[in-house]
């Protein structure tokens, strides 16, 4: 009841969105997620929250709203398979504060979450946090944003990356207290076999579509160095076979080779991170099928902890050497942005995009964010919360798409400023925003 009340300015703006039983796009040039080249200007016909036709020919019936797409690309909603809508949502103060409640955290992760489907990515894949309020918000209508792959609680070990109690908190094993992060439902802390199972078939069971281990130090954690190697290999391995169990997959926060090894040893299919990798190491991943969501990360800013800014500093140093390598081996790739802690960074999420650019072409960029993250997606089988092809401009897939202003494989910068340049934005059939009209 509380999330509905809150929820109702959002319940408001939900109201307003155009949902005809079709919609036709006229005259548009498609990029279809993975062509290098757009095609002629040709219809494509949205109806049911799918795309059931594309070709010059192709007719709607008479109360179908049709939309003059000319000068326009119409392609696949960006997808950021790398984010955290509640701690990209709150500061670190705002997260410690002895006033933050789950009510709080969810309406700050609601106006994220909607902010990000304005920015264009209608898909994204939360790696570990409180989301479950928010995505079933998103999925009843409560909350505008993104579709949400989420992962729940963050699995961590003892003094691992996901060990985020403060001085005074004590060990729950030890003391019989959960820690307040645990309490938030951001982090489950699990030692040996059994720990892990419990909790990797707790968020199993509220929903995850994939499990996200720490496997590695991380930099944004205070007790654990970027070099460390966490869990051995039976926790890991207990981790993987109960999510294999559900038909999905556990994804590791990693940098460094032995802590990536290990893990595709113990069945991982997913490494978020790997900026400090070797080129032996990323061979390995090759040929074990092994995806690599990376980011690029930026300088630290100004008002970050210099603990973090000093840790961070080798994996900044290095991701140029991970990224070229990572192509030119075939790794499968995917992108995101990992923000943290500082809610001003997330209007660089577009811009993100181009920093791609000093390894890729615009199509390969493209190619990325669309069908490759999704695909990446897609490993979650049936625990995916949304059954259907996305990251593609085909008939039978899912109407997630952008009408944007332009050429984006001529001019990538087009991407870099959705206010300006995404006259549409459409997801799930329903358009959320229609800057042709005037409603923005």
């Amino acid at each position: 009841m509380i999330g509905l009340l809150l929820g109702l300015k959002a319940c408001s703006l939900m109201a307003d969105v155009a949902d005809p039983a079709e919609i036709l796009f006229d005259q548009v040039r498609v990029f279809d997620g993975s062509s290098p080249e757009l095609s002629a200007p040709t219809r494509v016909l949205v109806r049911d929250h799918r795309i059931v036709a594309i070709g010059e020919d192709v007719e709607a019936d008479d109360q179908a709203q049709v939309i003059d797409g000319s000068g326009h690309t119409l392609m696949p909603g960006l997808i950021d398979v790398h984010v955290h809508l509640t701690f990209s949502a709150l500061t670190m103060a705002e997260l410690l504060s002895p006033d933050l409640t789950p009510e709080v955290a969810e309406q700050a992760a609601a106006r994220e979450a909607e902010a990000m489907l304005m920015r264009g990515f209608t898909a994204v894949r939360d790696l570990g946090g409180p989301v479950w309020g928010v995505k079933a918000g998103i999925d009843a209508g409560r909350y505008v944003g993104p579709r949400v792959w989420p992962s729940g609680a963050m699995v961590s070990q003892t003094a691992g990356h996901g060990d985020f109690r403060l001085p005074h908190e004590r060990s729950r094993r030890f003391f019989g207290e959960a820690s307040r992060a645990e309490k938030l439902g951001a982090t489950f802390i699990a030692d040996g076999r059994s720990e892990v199972l419990t909790a990797v078939r707790e968020n199993l069971r509220f929903g995850a579509s994939q499990i996200k281990l720490m496997a590695g130090g991380g930099t944004s954690s205070a007790y654990d160095p970027v070099d460390v190697t966490q869990y051995t290999f039976d926790e890991m391995r207990a981790a993987v076979e109960a999510a294999e169990d559900w038909g999905t997959y556990v994804t590791v926060h990693a940098y460094t080779p032995r802590a990536i090894r290990r893990a595709i040893e113990a069945g991982v299919r997913v490494v978020d991170h790997g900026q400090l990798l070797d080129e032996e190491t990323l061979q390995l991943m090759v040929d074990n099928d092994i995806w690599l969501s990376l980011q690029v990360l930026r300088e630290s800013t100004p008002d970050m902890d210099p603990l973090r800014r000093a840790k961070r500093k080798p994996v900044i140093e290095n991701q140029p050497r991970v990224w070229a390598m990572a192509r030119d081996l075939g790794v499968k790739l995917a992108w995101g942005t990992d923000y943290l802690f500082e809610p001003t960074l997330n209007e660089q999420q577009n811009t993100d995009l181009l920093l791609l650019r000093e390894w890729f072409s615009a199509a390969e960029i493209l190619k990325m964010v669309t069908h490759d993250n999704a695909q990446l997606l897609a490993l979650s089988g049936l625990r995916s919360p949304y059954q259907g092809r996305l990251g593609v401009v085909e008939e039978g897939a899912m109407a997630d798409l952008l009408l944007v202003r332009g050429d984006p494989l001529e001019n990538l910068d087009l991407i870099g400023d959705p206010k300006v340049n995404f006259s549409i934005i459409m997801k799930n059939g329903k358009i959320y925003r229609n800057a042709l009209d005037g409603t923005q």
